[in-house]
């Protein structure tokens, strides 16, 4: 079996760990999730061969800097959630991450732009894998593919977040964008 293959099914034993328990809750953003991550994983894994090919060939640095500013939403999101969400912690029922059940919702720093830094970041991430081989067909799909799980994930969440925040968030979805400041 290619050693391809291999990570494959190991990183997706992971990935499927780490999401059991929202895999029991269709519909919640944490399912949709798992899908984007496996997308993801599967367009990492197919492109791999291509991350070192020509580094500055124009696809090349358009890949490489969608993949640093992945980085910016992740890490300024986690910031924020940590510092100002007031986490409640993990109980044995939630299939949310413990960073993600939040009592205060944080509308500062990057999130009074975008609603959804994680996910955001995780788009880029996605066109960052793409853009390493951008004439695969399988490529494309990937991505697409993952896109359209973020979407949801994101949509899911959102519902989620009425029912926890109430008028706050509806409030907040009409002040934000969802993933690009000032586009989408």
């Amino acid at each position: 079996m290619p050693l391809i293959v291999i990570l494959w099914i190991i990183a997706s034993a992971f990935i499927a760990y780490v999401s059991r328990r929202t895999l029991k809750q269709p519909g919640s953003h944490g399912f949709y999730r798992f899908f984007a991550w496996e997308a993801i994983l599967t367009l990492a894994l197919l492109n791999i061969q291509s991350w070192f090919i020509d580094p500055f060939a124009p696809n090349q640095v358009i890949s490489w800097i969608l993949l640093f500013v992945s980085l910016i939403p992740l890490i300024l999101g986690l910031g924020l959630l940590a510092k100002k969400g007031a986490s409640r912690g993990r109980d044995e029922s939630s299939a949310n991450f413990a960073f993600e059940n939040t009592t205060r919702l944080v509308t500062t720093g990057i999130y009074a732009y975008i609603r959804h830094p994680l996910y955001a970041s995780l788009l880029y991430l996605t066109w960052g894998i793409y853009a390493k081989d951008p004439l695969s067909v399988a490529g494309i799909l990937l991505a697409l593919i993952a896109s359209v799980f973020l979407y949801l994930t994101a949509r899911s969440e959102e519902e989620e977040n009425i029912r926890s925040f109430g008028a706050a968030y509806e409030g907040y979805l009409k002040k934000t964008w969802r993933f690009i400041p000032y586009v989408f």
